[in-house]
């Protein structure tokens, strides 16, 4: 298995793309052209990564980071997936986390973020594609293209670096009627398989799981991807933070970053489903 440090590497390169704001129901709120590049140094030991943020009619808001080592926030999959957040929830304090996912020549990222009451504030859409690659935006993500059943598989790595886990996933979506969905997911080694279901409201663009002791909210959002949180942080309760990206109509990937019920991180799990049924 890669490093940690190797994982990284496969994001070398200079991406150009976007940050888009938009608010807690998906409404877009900014969209500034950014342009992110990320170049080694001392024989790959250091990282130099480049921010630049080019807001029309401004000047340019330049960032530049170098570092030689990960901090205890950050986690990657051996694609080049990571996700880079708080590893602590409390409350009165602001909360949140980037979950990052590669495909080719794209690069899709969400980050997340909490205010002090522990409601969710703001979501960032961030959409790149290698410098001189012309690979072309997906449209923006619909509860058609949801339905059906995906077969995965589940890949999980921990903070504490411990052995990774994979095992197999099964995510049914049917629509029960105009305005309700309905979902089953499927994970786990042969010996401890769990099942959760789960039902949502539709609302045009967003998904209201709002039946369980932490409701949720799953936004659609452009070039295929999709956010889901809860709507507030509750003490008590374990919760995710995920991003989906529907690469093909029968391809997706989903990045999820998972706190337990004392809030702290545990784990960061990248799924790869294919469509089989639907």
């Amino acid at each position: 298995m890669r490093s940690q440090w190797d994982c990284l590497l496969q994001n070398i390169g200079e991406w150009q793309g976007s940050f888009t704001r938009f608010s807690p129901r998906g409404e877009q709120l900014q969209d500034t052209p950014t342009v992110v590049s990320f170049e080694t140094l001392n024989d790959h030991k250091t990282m130099r990564q480049t921010i630049r943020r080019l807001p029309p009619n401004q000047p340019v808001d330049e960032k530049v980071l170098e570092y030689s080592s990960l901090g205890r926030n950050i986690l990657f999959l051996e694609n080049g997936a990571f996700s880079l957040g708080s590893i602590q929830w409390g409350p009165f304090s602001e909360f949140g986390a980037e979950l990052g996912l590669i495909e080719g020549n794209r690069r899709l990222r969400l980050v997340q973020m909490f205010d002090r009451t522990s409601q969710f504030e703001r979501l960032t859409l961030i959409r790149e594609r290698l410098a001189g690659t012309d690979t072309p935006e997906r449209p923006p993500l619909t509860v058609e293209q949801l339905l059906g059943e995906w077969h995965g598989e589940a890949v999980t790595v921990y903070p504490d670096f411990r052995t990774s886990d994979t095992y197999p996933t099964v995510l049914k979506i049917h629509q029960e009627n105009s305005d309700r969905l309905v979902q089953q997911l499927t994970f786990g080694a042969a010996n401890s398989v769990r099942t959760i279901a789960s039902t949502a409201k539709i609302d045009g663009s967003i998904l209201s799981f709002d039946q369980s002791a932490l409701p949720t909210q799953v936004l659609l959002l452009p070039d295929g991807a999709s956010s889901n949180c809860p709507l507030q942080i509750k003490p008590g309760h374990f919760f995710i933070l995920e991003v989906g990206w529907l690469l093909q109509p029968n391809k997706r990937q989903r990045l999820v970053r998972t706190y337990n019920d004392k809030g702290e991180w545990i784990n960061l799990t990248l799924v790869s489903e294919e469509k089989v049924v639907g």
